[in-house]
């Protein structure tokens, strides 16, 4: 090999040597490797000039840029920049932008809102929004409801009734369901008899001499279930009592029983059980006006209303 092809693969070292012949290479960083290095030493200066990033004492330095927004308490403030003061700022922003439509809201009448094109449009975007933070918890995303514990929406059937004033009340008031436990006051026969009547009113499968007695039972005094659920067991709308011929179940899960039998059980389980659970809060104070208005119409397009 030539000495001229040896010195072009000579490896540069640093001049350290140990044990004579030990040697230390010397192997730069490629330019471009370094100057991107350079580059973010730069960017990090400019960074914890600007934005809040070091420590001190029990906060922290601010940085040079700063966000203003208006408090839940309606007070303006201007904070150094955090993720907090942004989201404010995002949703003074928000705000602002829906209010020409809130006031207009406020200004129209509940036929007039469900006629206007561009209003209904609006409603299937705010609402939609104060559905999904204020209902769904309970009610589920799209107002479908679940089974023994929170009311379907979309069915048209309205425990309170489905006009908008109804609607509006029920958002502005709360509702309370309430049924006394009948294994209390009635043997176990009489409770069977009475869950056998219930199923022949749905159309369900049922014994015909127990639904006899529990026809007699519903409309005795000793049961009175035609008290609230109305001599036609239609039910009552003015005190929230449900119709018992619809097919239409909140409380009894007889959907998901399989047979028949197991579908009397989960009428004759609510029977002897009661309920004391049916809790819906008035929004009335949690929300404005203007957002129960616009709630109300987009529940009442759910259902198709009453």
């Amino acid at each position: 090999m030539s000495d001229q092809k040896l010195q072009s693969h000579t490896v540069q070292t640093t001049g350290h040597a140990w044990d004579g012949d030990l040697q230390e290479y010397n192997n730069p960083l490629p330019t471009w490797w370094v100057y991107t290095f350079y580059a973010t030493v730069v960017f990090a200066l400019i960074y914890w000039t600007i934005y809040p990033s070091w420590p001190f004492g029990k906060g922290w330095i601010g940085g040079l840029s700063d966000v203003t927004y208006v408090n839940s308490e309606g007070v303006t403030r201007t904070h150094s920049w955090n993720t907090r003061a942004l989201y404010l700022a995002d949703q003074n922003e928000a705000v602002a932008a829906q209010k020409p439509y809130f006031d207009k809201v406020d200004s129209m009448s509940y036929q007039q809102i469900a006629n206007d094109p561009e209003m209904n449009g609006f409603i299937l975007s705010a609402g939609k929004a104060l559905f999904a933070d204020n209902c769904a918890p309970c009610h589920q995303a799209g107002g479908q409801g679940v089974v023994g514990f929170f009311p379907n929406l979309t069915d048209d059937d309205w425990l309170y009734g489905g006009s908008f004033e109804k609607i509006h009340e029920t958002l502005v008031q709360g509702r309370r369901g309430y049924m006394p436990a009948f294994s209390e006051v009635l043997a176990a026969d009489q409770i069977d008899a009475l869950a056998n009547y219930v199923a022949s009113q749905a159309g369900l499968a049922n014994d015909a001499a127990k639904a006899r007695a529990g026809d007699a039972l519903f409309h005795s005094e000793t049961a009175a279930c035609f008290y609230c659920h109305g001599v036609d067991a239609k039910g009552r709308k003015e005190i929230g009592a449900p119709n018992l011929t619809d097919k239409v179940w909140l409380w009894a899960n007889v959907p998901a029983a399989e047979g028949d039998e197991s579908k009397v059980v989960a009428i004759r389980n609510v029977i002897a059980s009661g309920l004391n659970k049916g809790v819906m809060p008035a929004w009335a104070g949690r929300l404005s006006p203007e957002q129960i208005k616009v709630l109300t119409v987009y529940v009442h397009e759910l259902g198709g209303g009453l």
